[in-house]
């Protein structure tokens, strides 16, 4: 159990459970399965621009890659012969979690033409601005509903090498800390607990996120993982080892719960994104357009709902904390935030598993338009009640992104 105080908050463990079990996420889930949250457009050909990838089955195409060419002979991956027993095994690996990670694109033929329009309108509508990614050829629309957060086989040191790297080169951390969620690495805490207490909140928020970023992931994948792949059926589930391999106290040396109260810390943050960005939605020419009138009035309805709730949460993370410092100094940690943070987002690219990319690119893209929202507060007091918002804008990729991942 985790229970108690959040460092850098005035909150608690207990109250964020209430607050959000009996109150906010049974309207959430409502909102997520309606037809504007659930399609998300994504690009998932574009190439790493950190490494190159030498998969055995040719990234842009692969549904994952988990295993390097080098390990699997061609006549495995025919079945055409017979080779080792432990060669067998790794081409078998690689098979289930090719098929565990491909992500299903079927959009009926009605879906897509409605989803023409969505596009149309919001193209031609105030309320949204033009995202680069999104008008590439490669970029679909994915339904969320139908490619759920799960265990997908993508594991090892392809898995490691992602996060490797967010947390190595695109982290405010100690530089003794490698590896923050290798289990059993007991050192590696007390180096946290001595690097918090010297550095600024920023630095540490930033951690956090990262952390509680990494935390959801890994509860997902827990909580839905195969526990039974048949002929006649696949059952997913809750696998406790797994989960406790990677947040039990005693196993990870006292780091599990520390992770596990960072997944508190991150929701926080985007519930108080969430409130602060009522007024944007509040106007009376925003509309979650879809073309189905009645549909769309009753989602607005409920997204306001969701977003008053969140205001009336008691005991909100106080972002005023942030860059309060010199003027000077608070510019450039600033900066330092955001290019840090846009540098996570493209690694995202980087993931094997197409599956896991997708919802990868969707909680980053969730997490950085909350961190929009928060440093433009000014710009969102100044929102014309009537008429376009010329000084803030949300897209409709980060207005999906922002509730999906806070649903996640």
């Amino acid at each position: 159990q985790v229970t108690g105080h959040l460092d850098d908050c005035a909150c608690d463990v207990e109250t964020i459970d209430a607050f959000n079990n009996y109150k906010l996420f049974p309207r959430l889930n409502e909102l997520l399965e309606s037809d504007y949250f659930r399609y998300y457009k994504v690009n998932l050909k574009k190439p790493c621009p950190f490494w190159n990838d030498n998969s055995h089955c040719g990234i842009r195409d692969c549904a994952v890659k988990p295993c390097p060419s080098d390990e699997v002979p061609d006549g495995i991956r025919s079945g055409s012969y017979k080779y080792s027993e432990e060669a067998n095994n790794l081409a078998e690996e690689c098979e289930e979690a090719k098929r565990l990670g491909a992500v299903d694109g079927s959009l009926s033929e009605k879906t897509q033409q409605a989803v023409l329009q969505w596009t149309q309108h919001d193209d031609s509508s105030d309320s949204f601005c033009e995202a680069d990614d999104i008008y590439s050829p490669d970029a679909e629309y994915v339904d969320l509903l139908l490619n759920p957060e799960r265990y997908t086989g993508y594991k090892g040191p392809d898995a490691w090498k992602i996060w490797n790297s967010i947390y190595e080169e695109n982290c405010f951390k100690p530089q003794n800390v490698k590896r923050p969620l290798a289990s059993g690495r007991g050192e590696s805490f007390i180096y946290l607990t001595k690097w918090f207490s010297s550095v600024c909140v920023e630095k540490r928020a930033f951690y956090k996120l990262i952390s509680g970023l990494h935390a959801s992931i890994n509860i997902h994948l827990s909580a839905r993982y195969l526990l039974q792949d048949t002929w006649s059926e696949k059952k997913w589930g809750p696998n406790v080892t797994e989960f406790q391999q990677r947040f039990d106290e005693v196993i990870t040396r006292g780091e599990g719960p520390r992770r596990l109260k960072n997944l508190y810390f991150l929701y926080l943050i985007e519930l108080r994104a969430l409130s602060k960005v009522l007024p944007f939605f509040e106007r009376p020419a925003f509309q979650l357009y879809t073309g189905n009138k009645t549909h769309d009035a009753e989602m607005k309805k409920l997204l306001l709902e969701i977003l008053h709730l969140a205001k009336s949460f008691p005991l909100h993370f106080d972002e005023n904390s942030f860059f309060a410092g010199n003027k000077k100094e608070a510019a450039k940690l600033k900066e330092e935030f955001r290019l840090h943070f846009k540098n996570i987002s493209k690694i995202m690219d980087c993931v094997g598993c197409f599956k896991c990319r997708l919802w990868g690119k969707l909680q980053t893209q969730g997490l950085g338009t909350a961190l929009k929202i928060l440093f433009s507060e000014n710009l969102i007091e100044k929102i014309p009640e009537s008429g376009p918002s010329y000084g803030f804008q949300l897209t409709r990729q980060e207005i999906v992104a922002l509730l999906n991942a806070f649903g996640r």
